[in-house]
């Protein structure tokens, strides 16, 4: 599943990301609400999992912003309230299911899995994305390029799906670190522009059109060029 994760504890935020990256999930971790409303309106994910007490403006606040935009995404709620009343609160704004901390991550995978079968079919769930010729399924791990199979490493099939998943939009190198690293990880963009390159050689290498560009002092974009056009 692709996940947003919103949670300000900077040694619990990381640790989710990791542990649910170690099962095969998607995360991009943020640490405040304010940033997480950026990510929700560019990008589809397949489950939010929202801290309920933050700076600022709470999980619950953000909870409600997310349903007021018409956003039917499964939320998961993560609080330290136990209180019957936090709980009906939480479900009243548009929660989906809650977490009392501290919690186990077993119970963390199994609510994550019990949400994802309540997700409607067709629901922020492409298990294939494409563009321009360029096909990613998301199950399988397959990749191919006008019907040519690619192989790619699993860090290269995050950052194609990322790409895919924002076709034609300037992506910044902190950016993909989140998504495919995640924020504490310790790289430097000279490390992604080398992951880049090495994807570029598999996606564009042979092909007469090259869809992954550079765009000087931002960023890459995935972009098919138009007849006659410089990019």
């Amino acid at each position: 599943m692709h996940i947003l994760l919103v949670e300000d504890d900077p040694k619990l935020g990381p640790l989710i990301q990791y542990k649910l990256n170690q099962e095969y999930h998607t995360v991009e971790w943020v640490p405040d609400s304010e940033l997480a409303l950026d990510y929700v309106r560019q990008t589809h994910y397949d489950l939010y999992i929202l801290d309920w007490m933050m700076p600022k403006k709470s999980g619950l606040m953000l909870c409600e912003e997310i349903r007021a935009s018409n956003d039917q995404t499964p939320i998961l709620m993560l609080t330290a309230r136990d209180a019957i009343d936090d709980r009906v609160a939480g479900l009243t704004k548009g929660a989906d299911d809650y977490l009392i901390k501290p919690f186990a991550f077993e119970e963390l995978f199994a609510r994550i899995h019990a949400l994802g079968r309540r997700i409607p079919a067709g629901l922020n769930q492409e298990q294939t994305c494409e563009y321009a010729g360029l096909v990613l399924h998301r199950q399988t791990h397959e990749v191919r390029r006008d019907g040519q199979l690619l192989a790619l490493t699993k860090k290269e099939f995050q950052l194609l799906e990322f790409f895919l998943r924002n076709a034609e939009k300037v992506l910044t190198r902190e950016q993909m670190i989140n998504y495919v690293w995640g924020l504490d990880a310790i790289i430097t963009p000279n490390a992604v522009d080398a992951a880049i390159k090495l994807l570029r050689k598999k996606v564009d290498d042979g092909f007469s059109s090259k869809l992954i560009h550079n765009v000087r002092g931002v960023g890459y974009r995935l972009y098919l060029p138009k007849e006659n056009e410089c990019v």
